[in-house]
């Protein structure tokens, strides 16, 4: 793979839809406990939206989302995902998550945000809109809500981190993805590996993010990675308490190949009856499968907001 940066992809990206890229830098927050979270400023101007990614994601999953959006943003990378640290207890939950992102929010930002999260970043987001109300004006939760488990997904993307934790190249890592029909074409596919993957310094290739190592641990031992019942039971329940002290707007995305049910759907407007549901004909990730469509939803959302 020829020698790139986290933003050698853009100008083609951009070229595909006839849009011009803005100013993107990479910006870092020291914590106080001594770990960093990083995040990607799109735009000059202070943001109107903030975005946080899923599970095993980072933030250039909304890179192509944002040149359509064309608006100033700021995409959080999650701790233990893309530049942030691991977190060394691994409680990677929205209420353990959420403080730090209210620190980027008061850090980066200058007024309530239009904030976005997609799955483990969407009940992240709504622990953030409960916690901070003034730092949040909108919430849109893309493809999740409390009821659904958050460590779910097709089988084959569960064992494919479960597998090897490093490689000799990211072309061979590329290789094993298109070989369990993941990344879509090659070209996509190695952008993916490529923004999801650093090179140590004994050159070998690893994910950036902390859960294939947890899966690959879990794997090796014979034990099962997704969260216990009980546990998750608990978690269901803070998550539905969080989205019930939420103040701003909700909008929830639902995919229609995604892990949102109709049922989960009716379940959160019983328990949150002011929220609007929108569906888009997605699955899980409709910020890759249709960034146009999801765009202009939080496009509409942002202008709202603004009266």
């Amino acid at each position: 793979m020829p020698e790139l940066d986290e933003f050698s992809f853009l100008p083609a990206q951009a070229a595909d839809l006839g849009a011009v890229v803005p100013a993107v830098s990479r910006v870092d927050l020291a914590l106080a406990d001594g770990r960093r979270l990083s995040g990607l400023r799109w735009g000059a101007a202070p943001p109107a939206v903030t975005l946080l990614h899923g599970a095993g994601l980072n933030a250039h999953t909304w890179d192509t989302t944002l040149l359509h959006l064309g608006l100033p943003a700021l995409a959080l990378d999650l701790p233990g995902h893309g530049d942030s640290s691991w977190r060394d207890d691994a409680a990677y939950v929205a209420r353990v998550l959420a403080p730090d992102v209210v620190r980027a929010l008061e850090t980066w930002t200058d007024g309530p945000q239009v904030l976005v999260g997609h799955s483990l970043g969407g009940l992240t987001a709504a622990a953030v809109a409960a916690s901070r109300p003034d730092l949040v004006s909108r919430l849109v939760v893309v493809d999740i809500t409390p009821g659904v488990d958050p460590s779910a997904g097709p089988a084959q993307i569960r064992a494919f981190f479960a597998g090897p934790t490093d490689w000799a190249s990211r072309e061979e890592l590329v290789e094993r993805a298109l070989s369990f029909g993941l990344g879509g074409s090659p070209e996509a596919a190695a952008r993916g590996v490529f923004l999801n993957s650093r090179v140590r310094d004994d050159g070998r290739v690893e994910w950036k993010h902390h859960f294939a190592h947890l899966a690959a641990a879990a794997a090796n031992a014979g034990t099962d990675a997704t969260t216990p019942d009980a546990v998750r039971a608990v978690l269901a329940e803070t998550g539905w308490d969080d989205l019930a002290q939420v103040d701003a707007p909700l909008t929830l995305v639902r995919g229609e190949r995604g892990f949102v049910t109709a049922a989960d759907a009716e379940e959160l407007r019983l328990r949150v009856p002011a929220a609007e549901v929108r569906v888009l004909p997605t699955g899980h990730n409709a910020q890759e499968e249709d960034p146009a469509a999801l765009a202009a939803l939080i496009h509409q959302v942002v202008l709202d907001a603004a009266h």
